[in-house]
């Protein structure tokens, strides 16, 4: 755990390019990122799952497809899709490009070892094992092909992950989200690959997937092992989707300590799926007000901020949204994130902020509402408000802040202690 890790705020490519994106793609989204969006703090560009695959296609996984690996049994960039990694240089000339504009580079790993690898009885790099003594057949994920989990009571296991720690680290990768980690939870895998990852010799943000039913009574392994673990299944644009966020936020905002970061998941804002895993080539399915609601949310919950859009062809007015630094402000530097009361439909959530509080009310029912919260509940008696979405000042204010909102909307504020 790094405690001095801000949330991450980044770009994945699952969300609008699902198995199939190509370093072409990529290096579009880092571009944009770059020029637009990283003088605000977002900083991070991942590739995610079946970078491996040459024929990866929109829809999802094909099962027991050919991947590309190289003579350990250690995954390498399709070079089909991404042309750089032709002769094994796999990432570093992307990782390269990514960090010339100022920005870190991140890759999508499966838990445990290829099947093709374990089938060829692959030698495991800088050990006396192979590919065989590291696996476990019997340990599968039920919704991805590719991997054998692998037998952590052999020392070919760990071995394994260290090899590929090491590769990654010759690619100079700066973040890395390891998948099929948390359901169930794989307690000495994802001891194993920190293990790797603290010896590879670079310094790496973990991210642990999916996040099904993950228990909060392991928040000592996580907290110690990784830097953010996904606290939801796949999150997409679906008001029932960004309802259920509520509940698991409340769930998890005892456990947010600096460096170590429940995560509400991707942000499925812009133009998403345009080869995605579900649904066709869209602009979300969120309103504008959902998409304000689910960003303030986010925000002061204090999760990493992972784009899923394409940033290239998503519109200005929620570029703007990803833009205003008040908003982010508090989910980069606030701190006692918590829920402070809720009456059916009517959340309301605060933080602090040196001597200021940040307050955010929700409405998450189907009618318009007037969602209130005492000052004294938030330590004031009388206070001076200022609208963190408008960029305005509201005045001051004694004995309650109220505000009346339509149907799945939220307001967002900073309220200041008068002299």
């Amino acid at each position: 755990m790094k405690k001095n890790l801000l949330p991450p705020l980044g770009w994945n490519s699952w969300d609008c390019f699902g198995t199939s994106v190509t370093e072409a793609e990529v290096r579009a989204n880092a571009a944009f990122m770059a020029q637009r969006l990283l003088s605000f703090g977002w900083n991070t560009v991942v590739v995610d799952i079946q970078w491996s695959e040459p024929d990866a296609q929109a829809g999802g996984y094909r099962a027991f497809a050919p991947l590309i690996m190289d003579a350990w049994g250690r995954l390498m960039p399709a070079v089909n899709r991404f042309p750089s990694a032709a002769e094994e240089k796999g990432f570093k000339p992307l990782a390269d490009e990514i960090h010339a504009l100022g920005l870190k580079f991140g890759i999508h790993v499966m838990r445990g070892i290829p099947r093709q690898a374990v089938d060829r009885n692959l030698p495991i790099w800088n050990s006396p094992y192979t590919a065989r003594d590291a696996a476990n057949i019997a340990d599968t994920c039920p919704w991805n092909t590719d991997m054998f989990g692998l037998n952590m009571a052999h020392p070919a296991a760990q071995a394994y992950y260290d090899s590929i720690l090491a590769l990654y680290a010759s690619w100079d990768v700066d973040f890395i989200k390891a998948d099929n980690m948390l359901d169930p939870y794989h307690a000495e895998e994802i001891a194993g690959f920190r293990r790797a990852m603290e010896r590879c010799g670079r310094d790496m943000i973990l991210s642990l997937s999916p996040g099904v039913d993950v228990p909060t009574e392991r928040i000592d392994h996580l907290r110690a092992n990784c830097e953010m673990w996904r606290i939801s299944p796949d999150f997409w644009d679906l008001w029932s989707d960004l309802k259920h966020q509520f509940d698991l936020c409340r769930q998890w905002y005892p456990y947010i300590t600096e460096g170590a970061y429940p995560d509400a998941d991707m942000l499925p804002l812009g133009h998403i799926s345009l080869r995605g895993e579900r649904g066709e080539d869209r602009q979300t399915r969120f309103t504008r007000t959902e998409v304000i609601t689910m960003l303030t949310l986010w925000s002061i919950f204090r999760s990493p901020l992972m784009l899923g859009c394409d940033l290239p062809s998503t519109d200005a007015e929620t570029i703007a949204l990803l833009t205003n630094a008040e908003v982010l402000e508090v989910n980069q530097h606030s701190r006692n994130n918590r829920e402070v009361r809720r009456d059916g439909d009517a959340v309301v959530w605060a933080a602090d902020l040196g001597a200021q509080r940040c307050v955010a009310l929700f409405n998450l029912g189907e009618e318009e509402k007037t969602v209130r919260v005492p000052l004294a509940e938030l330590g004031f008696k009388y206070c001076n408000q200022r609208d963190l979405w408008a960029r305005e000042e509201m005045g001051a204010i004694t004995g309650n802040l109220a505000v009346t909102l339509a149907p799945h909307a939220a307001a967002f504020y900073r309220l200041s202690p008068l002299e």
